[in-house]
Protein backbone atom coordinates (compact mmCIF):
# COMPACT_ATOMS: atom_id res chain seq x y z
CA UNK A 1 0.00 0.00 0.00
CA UNK A 2 1.45 3.62 -0.87
CA UNK A 3 0.28 4.96 2.27
CA UNK A 4 1.88 2.15 4.83
CA UNK A 5 3.75 4.60 6.55
CA UNK A 6 0.55 6.69 7.43
CA UNK A 7 -1.47 7.26 10.56
CA UNK A 8 -4.38 6.26 8.32
CA UNK A 9 -2.68 2.94 7.42
CA UNK A 10 -1.45 2.28 11.03
CA UNK A 11 -4.82 2.52 11.97
CA UNK A 12 -6.48 0.22 9.28
CA UNK A 13 -3.40 -2.80 9.85
CA UNK A 14 -4.65 -2.52 13.27
CA UNK A 15 -8.07 -3.10 12.71
CA UNK A 16 -7.28 -6.05 10.48
CA UNK A 17 -5.33 -8.02 12.95
CA UNK A 18 -8.44 -7.23 14.78
CA UNK A 19 -10.33 -9.08 12.19
CA UNK A 20 -8.01 -11.77 11.86
CA UNK A 21 -8.73 -12.67 15.56
CA UNK A 22 -11.97 -12.78 15.03
CA UNK A 23 -12.23 -15.14 11.99
CA UNK A 24 -9.35 -17.66 13.87
CA UNK A 25 -11.61 -17.69 16.85
CA UNK A 26 -14.60 -18.65 14.58
CA UNK A 27 -15.17 -22.59 14.72
CA UNK A 28 -13.72 -24.07 11.55
CA UNK A 29 -16.87 -25.13 9.07
CA UNK A 30 -18.09 -21.28 9.89
CA UNK A 31 -15.69 -19.12 8.49
CA UNK A 32 -15.85 -19.95 4.74
CA UNK A 33 -17.73 -22.24 2.68
CA UNK A 34 -14.90 -24.74 1.52
CA UNK A 35 -17.37 -27.09 0.15
CA UNK A 36 -18.36 -24.25 -2.24
CA UNK A 37 -14.19 -23.52 -2.63
CA UNK A 38 -13.38 -27.28 -3.47
CA UNK A 39 -16.24 -27.58 -5.69
CA UNK A 40 -14.75 -24.44 -7.54
CA UNK A 41 -11.32 -25.40 -7.48
CA UNK A 42 -11.50 -28.91 -9.56
CA UNK A 43 -13.62 -26.53 -11.93
CA UNK A 44 -10.74 -24.63 -12.73
CA UNK A 45 -8.95 -27.38 -14.06
CA UNK A 46 -11.81 -27.79 -16.78
CA UNK A 47 -10.58 -24.03 -17.63
CA UNK A 48 -6.87 -24.85 -18.28
CA UNK A 49 -7.52 -28.02 -21.05
CA UNK A 50 -6.05 -28.12 -24.20
CA UNK A 51 -7.20 -30.33 -27.03
CA UNK A 52 -10.62 -31.86 -27.80
CA UNK A 53 -12.76 -31.21 -24.80
CA UNK A 54 -15.04 -33.84 -23.68
CA UNK A 55 -19.42 -33.55 -23.76
CA UNK A 56 -19.33 -32.91 -20.17
CA UNK A 57 -17.22 -30.44 -20.20
CA UNK A 58 -18.87 -27.60 -17.57
CA UNK A 59 -16.48 -24.49 -18.23
CA UNK A 60 -18.62 -23.65 -21.71
CA UNK A 61 -16.41 -20.57 -22.86
CA UNK A 62 -14.03 -23.10 -23.23
CA UNK A 63 -13.58 -25.06 -26.88
CA UNK A 64 -11.37 -27.69 -28.66
CA UNK A 65 -7.66 -26.59 -29.00
CA UNK A 66 -4.18 -27.44 -29.95
CA UNK A 67 -5.62 -30.52 -32.35
CA UNK A 68 -2.38 -30.88 -34.19
CA UNK A 69 -0.13 -30.54 -31.31
CA UNK A 70 2.41 -32.84 -32.57
CA UNK A 71 2.03 -33.41 -35.90
CA UNK A 72 5.22 -32.10 -36.94
CA UNK A 73 7.39 -34.75 -35.22
CA UNK A 74 4.53 -37.50 -36.26
CA UNK A 75 3.51 -37.95 -32.71
CA UNK A 76 -0.34 -37.39 -30.76
CA UNK A 77 0.52 -34.61 -27.98
CA UNK A 78 -2.91 -33.20 -27.89
CA UNK A 79 -4.64 -32.88 -24.40
CA UNK A 80 -2.76 -32.00 -21.40
CA UNK A 81 -3.00 -28.85 -19.91
CA UNK A 82 -2.04 -24.90 -20.60
CA UNK A 83 -0.02 -24.11 -17.29
CA UNK A 84 -1.11 -20.74 -16.91
CA UNK A 85 -2.29 -17.79 -19.02
CA UNK A 86 -0.81 -18.56 -21.86
CA UNK A 87 -1.19 -21.26 -24.26
CA UNK A 88 1.75 -23.48 -23.60
CA UNK A 89 2.43 -27.07 -22.61
CA UNK A 90 5.03 -27.20 -20.10
CA UNK A 91 6.06 -30.75 -18.89
CA UNK A 92 7.57 -30.02 -15.75
CA UNK A 93 5.25 -27.67 -13.85
CA UNK A 94 1.93 -30.09 -15.67
CA UNK A 95 3.87 -33.30 -14.07
CA UNK A 96 4.16 -31.76 -10.31
CA UNK A 97 0.04 -30.45 -10.71
CA UNK A 98 -0.49 -34.06 -11.11
CA UNK A 99 1.52 -35.28 -8.51
CA UNK A 100 -0.33 -32.63 -5.98
CA UNK A 101 -3.75 -33.39 -6.97
CA UNK A 102 -3.00 -37.30 -6.62
CA UNK A 103 -1.56 -36.72 -3.15
CA UNK A 104 -4.35 -34.71 -2.32
CA UNK A 105 -7.49 -37.07 -3.35
CA UNK A 106 -5.18 -39.99 -1.15
CA UNK A 107 -5.17 -38.14 1.81
CA UNK A 108 -8.00 -37.03 1.45
CA UNK A 109 -10.30 -39.41 -0.18
CA UNK A 110 -13.53 -39.28 1.41
CA UNK A 111 -14.14 -35.93 2.27
CA UNK A 112 -14.04 -35.53 -1.82
CA UNK A 113 -16.53 -38.43 -1.98
CA UNK A 114 -18.89 -36.53 0.85
CA UNK A 115 -18.58 -33.35 -1.21
CA UNK A 116 -19.51 -34.90 -4.08
CA UNK A 117 -16.60 -34.19 -6.36
CA UNK A 118 -14.84 -37.33 -6.65
CA UNK A 119 -14.93 -38.28 -10.08
CA UNK A 120 -14.52 -34.51 -11.24
CA UNK A 121 -11.16 -34.98 -9.02
CA UNK A 122 -10.43 -37.82 -10.88
CA UNK A 123 -11.35 -36.27 -14.19
CA UNK A 124 -8.68 -33.87 -13.17
CA UNK A 125 -6.09 -35.75 -12.81
CA UNK A 126 -6.93 -38.53 -15.45
CA UNK A 127 -6.88 -35.46 -18.51
CA UNK A 128 -3.38 -34.99 -17.03
CA UNK A 129 -2.32 -38.48 -16.76
CA UNK A 130 -3.41 -39.24 -20.16
CA UNK A 131 -1.12 -36.61 -22.06
CA UNK A 132 1.68 -38.27 -19.92
CA UNK A 133 0.78 -41.90 -21.65
CA UNK A 134 0.85 -39.88 -24.95
CA UNK A 135 4.11 -38.01 -23.95
CA UNK A 136 6.17 -41.08 -23.44
CA UNK A 137 6.43 -42.50 -26.43
CA UNK A 138 9.60 -45.03 -26.21
CA UNK A 139 11.12 -46.26 -22.63
CA UNK A 140 13.74 -43.59 -23.06
CA UNK A 141 12.06 -40.60 -24.73
CA UNK A 142 9.36 -38.49 -23.01
CA UNK A 143 8.10 -34.99 -25.17
CA UNK A 144 7.98 -32.39 -22.50
CA UNK A 145 8.35 -29.08 -23.67
CA UNK A 146 6.82 -26.96 -24.72
CA UNK A 147 4.52 -28.10 -27.60
CA UNK A 148 4.64 -24.41 -28.60
CA UNK A 149 7.62 -22.21 -28.26
CA UNK A 150 7.25 -19.93 -24.98
CA UNK A 151 8.63 -17.05 -26.19
CA UNK A 152 6.68 -16.88 -29.59
CA UNK A 153 3.77 -17.43 -27.32
CA UNK A 154 4.80 -14.71 -25.28
CA UNK A 155 4.73 -11.99 -27.83
CA UNK A 156 1.12 -13.27 -28.81
CA UNK A 157 -2.23 -12.37 -27.05
CA UNK A 158 -4.68 -15.00 -28.66
CA UNK A 159 -7.05 -17.63 -27.40
CA UNK A 160 -6.19 -20.94 -26.89
CA UNK A 161 -8.71 -22.13 -29.94
CA UNK A 162 -7.01 -19.69 -32.50
CA UNK A 163 -3.48 -20.32 -32.02
CA UNK A 164 -1.49 -19.25 -34.64
CA UNK A 165 2.04 -19.37 -32.99
CA UNK A 166 4.94 -22.48 -33.86
CA UNK A 167 3.32 -25.62 -32.31
CA UNK A 168 6.59 -27.49 -32.00
CA UNK A 169 7.19 -30.51 -29.70
CA UNK A 170 10.46 -30.73 -27.60
CA UNK A 171 11.69 -34.74 -26.17
CA UNK A 172 14.17 -35.55 -23.83
CA UNK A 173 15.71 -39.01 -25.08
CA UNK A 174 19.30 -40.52 -24.04
CA UNK A 175 21.00 -38.00 -26.21
CA UNK A 176 19.45 -35.12 -24.22
CA UNK A 177 18.82 -36.28 -20.86
CA UNK A 178 16.23 -34.65 -18.34
CA UNK A 179 16.13 -36.45 -15.13
CA UNK A 180 13.98 -33.65 -13.77
CA UNK A 181 11.16 -33.75 -16.01
CA UNK A 182 11.62 -37.72 -15.99
CA UNK A 183 11.40 -38.33 -12.18
CA UNK A 184 8.70 -35.55 -11.72
CA UNK A 185 7.14 -37.13 -14.30
CA UNK A 186 7.45 -40.75 -13.44
CA UNK A 187 6.35 -39.59 -9.73
CA UNK A 188 2.76 -38.24 -10.90
CA UNK A 189 2.06 -41.28 -12.80
CA UNK A 190 3.13 -43.47 -9.81
CA UNK A 191 0.48 -40.77 -7.38
CA UNK A 192 -2.46 -41.22 -10.07
CA UNK A 193 -1.85 -45.16 -10.33
CA UNK A 194 -2.51 -45.11 -6.57
CA UNK A 195 -5.53 -42.87 -6.80
CA UNK A 196 -7.11 -45.24 -9.61
CA UNK A 197 -5.63 -48.74 -8.12
CA UNK A 198 -9.53 -49.32 -6.52
CA UNK A 199 -11.75 -47.91 -9.21
CA UNK A 200 -10.11 -48.66 -12.37
CA UNK A 201 -6.84 -51.23 -11.98
CA UNK A 202 -6.18 -51.91 -15.41
CA UNK A 203 -5.38 -47.98 -15.95
CA UNK A 204 -3.24 -47.75 -12.70
CA UNK A 205 -0.95 -50.89 -13.71
CA UNK A 206 -0.61 -48.79 -17.42
CA UNK A 207 0.47 -45.56 -15.08
CA UNK A 208 3.25 -47.27 -12.85
CA UNK A 209 4.41 -49.06 -15.67
CA UNK A 210 5.12 -45.92 -17.34
CA UNK A 211 6.31 -44.46 -14.02
CA UNK A 212 8.86 -47.16 -13.42
CA UNK A 213 10.12 -46.81 -17.27
CA UNK A 214 10.67 -42.95 -16.91
CA UNK A 215 11.86 -43.63 -13.27
CA UNK A 216 14.75 -45.99 -15.28
CA UNK A 217 15.81 -43.24 -17.91
CA UNK A 218 15.68 -40.29 -15.74
CA UNK A 219 18.36 -42.39 -13.22
CA UNK A 220 20.40 -43.67 -16.21
CA UNK A 221 20.58 -41.14 -18.20
CA UNK A 222 21.12 -37.95 -15.79
CA UNK A 223 21.09 -34.41 -16.61
CA UNK A 224 19.09 -31.23 -16.45
CA UNK A 225 16.17 -30.91 -19.14
CA UNK A 226 16.66 -27.40 -19.65
CA UNK A 227 20.63 -27.93 -20.80
CA UNK A 228 18.32 -30.47 -22.97
CA UNK A 229 15.93 -28.36 -23.95
CA UNK A 230 17.06 -24.75 -24.26
CA UNK A 231 13.67 -23.01 -25.49
CA UNK A 232 12.04 -23.60 -21.46
CA UNK A 233 15.37 -21.28 -19.87
CA UNK A 234 13.62 -17.71 -18.73
CA UNK A 235 9.88 -19.98 -18.44
CA UNK A 236 10.39 -23.63 -16.07
CA UNK A 237 14.05 -23.96 -15.43
CA UNK A 238 14.93 -26.06 -13.26
CA UNK A 239 17.44 -24.20 -11.53
CA UNK A 240 17.40 -24.73 -7.76
CA UNK A 241 17.78 -28.32 -7.11
CA UNK A 242 18.76 -29.54 -10.15
CA UNK A 243 17.24 -32.71 -11.15
CA UNK A 244 18.22 -35.26 -7.45
CA UNK A 245 15.10 -34.05 -5.30
CA UNK A 246 13.03 -35.22 -8.33
CA UNK A 247 14.84 -38.57 -8.34
CA UNK A 248 14.69 -39.12 -4.90
CA UNK A 249 10.98 -37.71 -4.94
CA UNK A 250 10.28 -40.37 -8.06
CA UNK A 251 11.48 -43.49 -6.10
CA UNK A 252 9.63 -41.68 -3.07
CA UNK A 253 6.67 -42.26 -4.41
CA UNK A 254 7.12 -45.48 -6.48
CA UNK A 255 7.77 -47.13 -3.04
CA UNK A 256 4.50 -45.84 -2.10
CA UNK A 257 3.09 -46.90 -5.04
CA UNK A 258 4.47 -50.34 -5.61
CA UNK A 259 6.07 -51.15 -2.05
CA UNK A 260 9.06 -52.19 -3.40
CA UNK A 261 12.07 -52.12 -1.49
CA UNK A 262 14.45 -51.36 -4.36
CA UNK A 263 12.91 -47.58 -4.74
CA UNK A 264 12.82 -47.28 -0.77
CA UNK A 265 16.81 -48.64 -0.80
CA UNK A 266 16.96 -45.84 -3.57
CA UNK A 267 15.36 -42.75 -1.28
CA UNK A 268 17.90 -44.26 1.60
CA UNK A 269 21.21 -45.00 0.21
CA UNK A 270 20.75 -41.56 -2.06
CA UNK A 271 19.71 -40.04 1.11
CA UNK A 272 23.01 -37.39 1.58
CA UNK A 273 24.43 -37.65 -2.06
CA UNK A 274 21.36 -36.48 -3.31
CA UNK A 275 20.43 -33.44 -0.62
CA UNK A 276 17.42 -35.61 1.17
CA UNK A 277 19.26 -35.32 4.55
CA UNK A 278 21.14 -32.18 3.44
CA UNK A 279 19.00 -29.80 2.47
CA UNK A 280 17.38 -27.23 4.62
CA UNK A 281 14.63 -25.62 2.30
CA UNK A 282 12.21 -23.47 2.93
CA UNK A 283 9.88 -23.65 0.06
CA UNK A 284 7.76 -26.44 -1.88
CA UNK A 285 7.59 -25.76 -5.75
CA UNK A 286 7.14 -27.34 -8.88
CA UNK A 287 11.15 -26.99 -9.12
CA UNK A 288 11.77 -27.79 -5.84
CA UNK A 289 10.78 -31.29 -3.94
CA UNK A 290 12.56 -31.24 -1.11
CA UNK A 291 10.31 -30.59 1.97
CA UNK A 292 7.40 -32.77 0.35
CA UNK A 293 10.16 -36.11 0.14
CA UNK A 294 11.14 -35.43 3.53
CA UNK A 295 7.95 -34.95 4.96
CA UNK A 296 7.05 -38.30 3.09
CA UNK A 297 10.32 -39.72 4.56
CA UNK A 298 9.58 -38.39 8.06
CA UNK A 299 6.18 -40.22 7.68
CA UNK A 300 7.47 -43.89 7.26
CA UNK A 301 9.08 -44.05 11.15
CA UNK A 302 5.73 -45.03 12.07
CA UNK A 303 5.43 -47.93 10.57
CA UNK A 304 7.07 -51.11 12.22
CA UNK A 305 8.97 -52.27 9.10
CA UNK A 306 10.64 -49.40 8.66
CA UNK A 307 12.59 -49.17 12.42
CA UNK A 308 15.96 -50.52 11.01
CA UNK A 309 15.84 -47.35 8.70
CA UNK A 310 15.35 -45.17 11.70
CA UNK A 311 18.56 -43.90 11.42
CA UNK A 312 18.42 -42.10 7.87
CA UNK A 313 14.69 -41.36 8.35
CA UNK A 314 15.12 -39.36 11.36
CA UNK A 315 17.67 -37.41 9.31
CA UNK A 316 14.87 -36.44 6.91
CA UNK A 317 12.46 -36.08 9.55
CA UNK A 318 15.00 -33.35 11.06
CA UNK A 319 15.00 -31.39 7.38
CA UNK A 320 10.97 -31.68 6.72
CA UNK A 321 10.73 -30.02 10.93
CA UNK A 322 13.13 -26.83 9.28
CA UNK A 323 10.70 -26.44 7.00
CA UNK A 324 7.65 -26.85 8.90
CA UNK A 325 8.40 -24.34 11.67
CA UNK A 326 10.02 -22.35 9.17
CA UNK A 327 6.63 -21.72 8.06
CA UNK A 328 4.84 -21.31 11.33
CA UNK A 329 7.51 -18.83 12.44
CA UNK A 330 9.73 -21.15 15.12
CA UNK A 331 12.97 -21.32 14.07
CA UNK A 332 15.31 -19.51 16.03
CA UNK A 333 17.65 -18.15 12.83
CA UNK A 334 15.67 -19.26 9.17
CA UNK A 335 12.36 -18.56 9.00
CA UNK A 336 9.77 -17.48 6.55
CA UNK A 337 8.76 -13.79 5.85
CA UNK A 338 5.10 -12.96 6.40
CA UNK A 339 3.24 -9.81 4.96
CA UNK A 340 1.52 -7.93 7.94
CA UNK A 341 -1.26 -9.60 7.31
CA UNK A 342 -0.14 -12.57 8.43
CA UNK A 343 0.85 -14.31 4.50
CA UNK A 344 3.18 -16.36 3.94
CA UNK A 345 5.68 -14.20 1.34
CA UNK A 346 8.74 -16.18 -0.55
CA UNK A 347 8.61 -14.05 -3.55
CA UNK A 348 6.77 -11.01 -5.48
CA UNK A 349 6.12 -13.75 -8.53
CA UNK A 350 3.31 -15.92 -7.90
CA UNK A 351 3.70 -16.27 -4.28
CA UNK A 352 0.71 -17.76 -3.69
CA UNK A 353 1.98 -21.50 -5.20
CA UNK A 354 4.36 -21.19 -2.09
CA UNK A 355 1.53 -20.63 0.31
CA UNK A 356 -0.61 -23.20 -1.37
CA UNK A 357 1.73 -26.00 -0.73
CA UNK A 358 2.81 -25.06 2.53
CA UNK A 359 -0.92 -25.55 3.99
CA UNK A 360 -0.91 -28.65 2.60
CA UNK A 361 2.08 -30.21 4.06
CA UNK A 362 1.29 -28.44 7.08
CA UNK A 363 -2.28 -30.08 6.95
CA UNK A 364 -0.95 -33.32 6.12
CA UNK A 365 1.83 -33.42 9.15
CA UNK A 366 -0.20 -32.10 11.47
CA UNK A 367 -2.61 -35.69 10.92
CA UNK A 368 0.11 -37.39 10.92
CA UNK A 369 0.81 -35.61 14.03
CA UNK A 370 -2.23 -36.52 15.57
CA UNK A 371 -2.45 -40.23 14.30
CA UNK A 372 0.99 -40.90 16.12
CA UNK A 373 0.14 -39.16 19.59
CA UNK A 374 3.57 -36.48 18.71
CA UNK A 375 4.08 -32.43 18.48
CA UNK A 376 5.95 -30.94 16.33
CA UNK A 377 9.87 -29.90 17.80
CA UNK A 378 10.98 -26.49 16.51
CA UNK A 379 13.78 -23.96 17.90
CA UNK A 380 11.33 -22.28 20.07
CA UNK A 381 9.18 -25.01 21.22
CA UNK A 382 6.78 -27.54 20.33
CA UNK A 383 3.25 -27.52 19.02
CA UNK A 384 0.23 -29.62 18.71
CA UNK A 385 -1.05 -30.67 15.78
CA UNK A 386 -4.23 -28.64 16.15
CA UNK A 387 -1.60 -25.42 16.33
CA UNK A 388 -0.36 -26.44 13.33
CA UNK A 389 -3.38 -26.83 11.77
CA UNK A 390 -4.51 -24.19 12.46
CA UNK A 391 -1.30 -21.97 10.97
CA UNK A 392 -2.38 -23.83 7.78
CA UNK A 393 -6.07 -22.65 8.00
CA UNK A 394 -5.10 -19.01 8.33
CA UNK A 395 -3.34 -19.28 5.16
CA UNK A 396 -6.38 -20.90 3.46
CA UNK A 397 -8.57 -18.24 5.24
CA UNK A 398 -6.35 -15.24 4.04
CA UNK A 399 -6.87 -16.81 0.44
CA UNK A 400 -10.69 -16.60 0.55
CA UNK A 401 -11.11 -13.41 2.19
CA UNK A 402 -9.75 -13.01 5.29
CA UNK A 403 -7.03 -10.28 4.37
CA UNK A 404 -5.86 -6.36 4.67
CA UNK A 405 -7.58 -6.32 0.91
CA UNK A 406 -10.72 -7.76 2.09
CA UNK A 407 -10.56 -9.81 -1.50
CA UNK A 408 -10.74 -13.25 -2.79
CA UNK A 409 -7.47 -14.65 -4.48
CA UNK A 410 -9.42 -17.89 -5.59
CA UNK A 411 -11.09 -16.27 -8.92
CA UNK A 412 -14.74 -17.14 -8.53
CA UNK A 413 -15.21 -17.47 -4.53
CA UNK A 414 -17.38 -15.05 -2.70
CA UNK A 415 -18.18 -11.29 -3.37
CA UNK A 416 -15.13 -9.46 -4.45
CA UNK A 417 -12.21 -11.37 -6.42
CA UNK A 418 -9.58 -10.41 -9.06
CA UNK A 419 -11.66 -8.91 -12.35
CA UNK A 420 -8.87 -8.35 -14.64
CA UNK A 421 -6.81 -11.89 -14.51
CA UNK A 422 -3.66 -12.27 -16.89
CA UNK A 423 -5.14 -14.47 -19.17
CA UNK A 424 -5.62 -15.22 -22.35
CA UNK A 425 -8.90 -17.48 -22.93
CA UNK A 426 -10.69 -15.32 -20.12
CA UNK A 427 -9.91 -11.80 -21.33
CA UNK A 428 -10.87 -12.32 -24.77
CA UNK A 429 -14.81 -12.73 -26.06
CA UNK A 430 -15.33 -16.45 -25.80
CA UNK A 431 -14.61 -18.59 -28.90
CA UNK A 432 -18.43 -20.29 -28.45
CA UNK A 433 -19.60 -16.79 -28.47
CA UNK A 434 -17.50 -15.52 -31.33
CA UNK A 435 -15.74 -17.77 -33.63
CA UNK A 436 -14.41 -14.74 -35.74
CA UNK A 437 -10.21 -15.23 -35.79
CA UNK A 438 -8.90 -13.30 -33.10
CA UNK A 439 -5.07 -12.63 -34.36
CA UNK A 440 -2.17 -12.14 -32.10
CA UNK A 441 -1.76 -7.96 -32.13
CA UNK A 442 -5.34 -8.04 -32.76
CA UNK A 443 -6.07 -9.75 -29.04
CA UNK A 444 -3.40 -7.05 -27.53
CA UNK A 445 -5.25 -4.19 -29.21
CA UNK A 446 -8.56 -4.82 -28.61
CA UNK A 447 -8.78 -7.08 -25.33
CA UNK A 448 -5.31 -6.84 -23.02
CA UNK A 449 -5.33 -3.22 -22.81
CA UNK A 450 -9.03 -3.31 -22.10
CA UNK A 451 -9.77 -1.31 -19.20
CA UNK A 452 -13.03 -3.37 -17.76
CA UNK A 453 -13.35 -6.89 -16.21
CA UNK A 454 -12.08 -9.97 -18.19
CA UNK A 455 -15.52 -11.81 -20.49
CA UNK A 456 -15.30 -14.88 -18.82
CA UNK A 457 -14.35 -16.07 -15.32
CA UNK A 458 -11.56 -18.70 -14.51
CA UNK A 459 -13.28 -20.09 -11.48
CA UNK A 460 -11.02 -21.70 -8.79
CA UNK A 461 -8.19 -20.08 -10.40
CA UNK A 462 -5.44 -19.35 -7.71
CA UNK A 463 -3.57 -15.63 -8.69
CA UNK A 464 -0.18 -14.85 -7.51
CA UNK A 465 -1.69 -12.66 -5.02
CA UNK A 466 -0.42 -9.69 -2.83
CA UNK A 467 2.89 -8.38 -2.59
CA UNK A 468 4.77 -7.89 0.66
CA UNK A 469 3.19 -5.19 2.60
CA UNK A 470 -0.32 -7.38 1.50
CA UNK A 471 -0.68 -4.84 -1.42
CA UNK A 472 -2.27 -6.02 -4.92
CA UNK A 473 -2.79 -4.52 -8.02
CA UNK A 474 -6.19 -6.34 -10.29
CA UNK A 475 -4.69 -5.17 -13.91
CA UNK A 476 -4.30 -7.52 -16.61
CA UNK A 477 -0.58 -6.59 -17.19
CA UNK A 478 0.65 -7.06 -13.30
CA UNK A 479 1.21 -10.96 -14.04
CA UNK A 480 3.03 -11.21 -11.40
CA UNK A 481 0.10 -10.68 -8.77
CA UNK A 482 -3.02 -11.73 -11.63
CA UNK A 483 -1.49 -14.73 -13.32
CA UNK A 484 -2.51 -17.89 -12.19
CA UNK A 485 -1.06 -21.62 -12.23
CA UNK A 486 -2.64 -24.92 -11.85
CA UNK A 487 0.12 -25.68 -9.34
CA UNK A 488 -1.08 -23.26 -7.08
CA UNK A 489 -4.98 -24.27 -7.03
CA UNK A 490 -3.91 -28.52 -7.20
CA UNK A 491 -2.20 -28.44 -3.55
CA UNK A 492 -5.29 -26.39 -2.20
CA UNK A 493 -7.45 -29.54 -3.46
CA UNK A 494 -6.65 -31.64 -0.64
CA UNK A 495 -6.99 -28.78 2.10
CA UNK A 496 -10.50 -27.41 0.95
CA UNK A 497 -11.66 -31.20 1.14
CA UNK A 498 -9.71 -31.20 4.66
CA UNK A 499 -11.64 -28.17 5.88
CA UNK A 500 -14.53 -29.10 4.42
CA UNK A 501 -14.87 -32.37 5.96
CA UNK A 502 -14.60 -30.83 9.62
CA UNK A 503 -17.95 -30.77 11.48
CA UNK A 504 -18.43 -27.44 13.59
CA UNK A 505 -15.98 -28.10 16.44
CA UNK A 506 -13.48 -25.10 18.07
CA UNK A 507 -11.00 -27.70 17.43
CA UNK A 508 -10.00 -29.63 14.15
CA UNK A 509 -11.76 -32.86 13.96
CA UNK A 510 -8.76 -35.35 12.96
CA UNK A 511 -10.86 -38.52 12.63
CA UNK A 512 -12.26 -36.67 9.33
CA UNK A 513 -9.11 -37.42 7.68
CA UNK A 514 -8.02 -40.20 9.86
Amino acid sequence: MECKNSTSAKIFIKFFLVLSLFFSSLPLCDSFDYGDALSKSLLYFESQRSGRLPHNQRVTWRHHSGLDDGLEQEVDLVGGYYDAGDNVKFGLPMAFTITMLSWGVMEFRQQIIDAGEFNHALEAIKWGADYFIKAHTYPNELWVEVVGDGDTDHYCWQRPEDMTTSRLAYKVDTENPGSDVAGETAAAMAAAAIVFNQTNPHYSRLLLHHAQQLFEFGDKYRGKYDESVKVVKGHYTSGVSGYKDEMLWAAMWLYKATMQDKYLKYVLEKAHEFGGTTWAITEFSWDVKYAGLQIMASMLLKEEKHKKHTNILKRYRSKAEFYLCACLGKNNETNVYRTPGGLLYIREWNNMQYVSTSAFLLTIYSDYLQASNQRLRCDQGELDPQEVFAFAKSQVDYILGANPMATSYLVGYGSKYPQRMHHRGASIVSYRGNKGFIGCTQGYDNWFSRAGPNPNVVIGALVGGPDRTDGFRDERWNFKQTEACTYNTAALVGVFAKLSGLECHEKPNFAASS
